[in-house]
C-alpha cells in the first residue's frame, strides 16, 4: 500500500466541483490535509479555489501521486498516459478499479498502486 507520509503533491483525476461529487469531497478533504492539490477536469478553470488541469499532459512534474476518481474504462487510458508522462504512484478510489486496468498495471515494475483504499479513510492516520 502506498504510504501518504511522504506525499505532498496529489493530482486527483476526476475532481469536482459539485460538492455532492467525491471527486469535490477529495480535494477539500486532502487540502485540508495540507496537500498541495492538482484538480484534473477536462471541463473546469478551477476547483475549489485551485488551478485545475484539462488533462495529464498538463501536470507538473512535481506531482507524486494521482488519486482516480473516475469509472475504470476512463482511467485505464489516462494511467497509461500518465505513466507514459513518467507518473509512477496511482491510487484507485473504490470503482475506479477493474480487471482489465489490474492486468495493465501488473505489467509494469516500477509503479506503486491502490486498489480498494479510499484516500479519505487513509488519511484519517495521519495527524
Amino acid at each position: 500500500m502506498i504510504s501518504l507520509k511522504d506525499i505532498k503533491n496529489i493530482a486527483i483525476i476526476g475532481a469536482s466541483n459539485n460538492s455532492e461529487k467525491y471527486g469535490n469531497k477529495i480535494v477539500k478533504n486532502l487540502k485540508q490535509k495540507g496537500f498541495n492539490i492538482y484538480p484534473v477536469n477536462p471541463n473546469e478553470e478551477i476547483i475549489e479555489n485551485i488551478k485545475n488541469y484539462k488533462n495529464i499532459d498538463e501536470l507538473p512534474e512535481e506531482v507524486q501521486l494521482i488519486v482516480f476518481v473516475v469509472p475504470a474504462k476512463i482511467g485505464l487510458d489516462i494511467t497509461k498516459k500518465a505513466y507514459e508522462n513518467g507518473f509512477k504512484k496511482f491510487w484507485y478510489q473504490p470503482g475506479a478499479e477493474s480487471i482489465e486496468l489490474e492486468r495493465y498495471l501488473e505489467t509494469l515494475n516500477d509503479i506503486e498502486y491502490n486498489f480498494e483504499y479510499c484516500i479519505m479513510v487513509e488519511s484519517k492516520y495521519l495527524n
